[in-house]
């Protein structure tokens, strides 16, 4: 299937948009990091579309302590696969999640 061809002001529009979802994602991502926000806080705010839209592993692997390997290793256990979201987690995967990173 195609994707549907948009006008220039449709597209500049997508494009704003997109900036600043990711924008307001590294903002998340950057206050994980830093240890301003909690992994518990951010899991509570699930419905949001910028914090449940984002990867498992990138917000694991934002948590101080996490890198790469460790990261891969808590899905691994978890049975996460990579590219989940976390608005995708199932409930048991949601509370192993929780259960481990507190």
């Amino acid at each position: 299937m195609a994707a549907p061809t948009m006008t220039a002001e449709q597209r500049a529009e997508a494009l704003e948009k997109a900036r600043k979802v990711r924008a307001a994602r590294s903002e998340v991502t950057t206050k994980l990091s830093a240890g301003i926000m909690s992994p518990a806080d951010a899991l509570k705010k699930i419905d949001d579309p910028i914090i449940g839209r984002m990867k498992v592993k990138s917000f694991v692997n934002a948590l101080p302590g996490y890198g790469k390997v460790k990261t891969e290793k808590l899905m691994e256990e978890l049975g996460i696969p990579e590219g989940r979201r976390l608005q995708g987690l199932g409930s048991k995967q949601m509370e192993n999640l929780k259960a481990a990173l507190v």
